[in-house]
């Protein structure tokens, strides 16, 4: 990685955290499907709104509600506090950085984090996507009514020679699962980047999607990675043996954990910069994750 594109990954990662509003969806981006998963009553994916979710389908995870279409899924939202009565008609329920009013509790009551996990113990789907801090902590309730614990802080590691919070996920990096491996080769997911997240534990009924590289740490804040990166000191845990994505088994249900959420959608920064769908197969992780938890594969 050149100096320019360690130097813009440091300044998005700043403009992430501190403005998150000047990122916007690619309005240009096109799925790359050849043939849909389903070409007729596609299963249904409710994307949650009712949480003041910072990735919302008209918003910045309309490109993944574009995926999800071309590929013959039937995308709808869910603006309703999470119960029996709102999961009514959907296959998977998808959850994308969730927010509290505070910052600092949980985006769900208790009573939502109970709905939920009867509904996946019946045989539902949850897609839970929760980005770097402050996502961690309004989502970590929910993650652990499924065993997964989450770091909430910024995870980042040494590649390409310095520190970036970009990761990329090749070989024993990637888990050996039926998301991974797709219904066939041309399906097979051979890399994956993702943008600037947290880690998460990979409890023992879990499978680890996207493995940290030994010398992976997470730190408190986008200010800490910067300093990382220009060769200060931190504060800053190991994570090695932790992920950005698990898989896991719950009752009935499937459930996919996952510590970074541009890498499902596609946006564009002021300065021209791009993350998400399009970069290495990260469109086609997309796809098999929810190929998996709508039972394709």
């Amino acid at each position: 990685m050149n100096r320019r594109i360690a130097l813009a990954a440091a300044l998005l990662l700043l403009a992430t955290a501190a403005c998150g509003q000047q990122q916007h969806a690619d309005n240009h981006f096109r799925p790359r499907i050849a043939h849909p998963a389903y070409t007729a009553n596609g299963p249904v994916i409710a994307i949650d709104q009712a949480h003041d979710n910072f990735h919302t389908l008209n918003g910045k995870y309309a490109p993944f509600g574009k995926l999800l279409a071309a590929d013959g899924y039937r995308v709808v939202t869910n603006s309703q506090p999470f119960s029996a009565a709102s999961f009514a008609g959907a296959n998977v329920l998808v959850i994308a950085n969730a927010r509290s009013e505070t910052g600092t509790a949980s985006a769900f009551t208790a009573d939502e984090i109970a709905a939920v996990r009867r509904w996946v113990q019946s045989g539902g789907s949850l897609l839970l996507i929760a980005d770097h801090a402050p996502f961690g902590t309004a989502a970590f309730q929910l993650s652990q009514a499924f065993g997964v614990d989450m770091g909430t802080g910024f995870a980042v590691a040494r590649q390409y020679g310095r520190m970036t919070a970009n990761i990329d996920y090749r070989n024993s990096q990637l888990g050996t699962h039926p998301i991974i491996e797709g219904r066939d080769s041309s399906e097979h997911v051979k890399a994956v980047r993702s943008f600037t997240g947290q880690s998460l534990a990979i409890p023992p009924s879990a499978t680890a999607l996207l493995v940290l590289p030994g010398d992976a740490v997470e730190v408190p804040s986008a200010q800490d990675v910067v300093t990382l990166q220009r060769g200060g000191a931190v504060k800053e845990r190991p994570i090695a043996g932790r992920a950005q994505a698990v898989a896991l088994n719950f009752g009935r249900g499937r459930v996919v954990v996952a510590g970074e959420a541009a890498m499902f959608t596609e946006q564009v920064f002021p300065w021209g910069e791009k993350a998400g769908l399009e970069n290495e197969d990260d469109e086609q992780f997309a796809l098999n994750v929810l190929h998996w938890l709508s039972r394709l594969i």
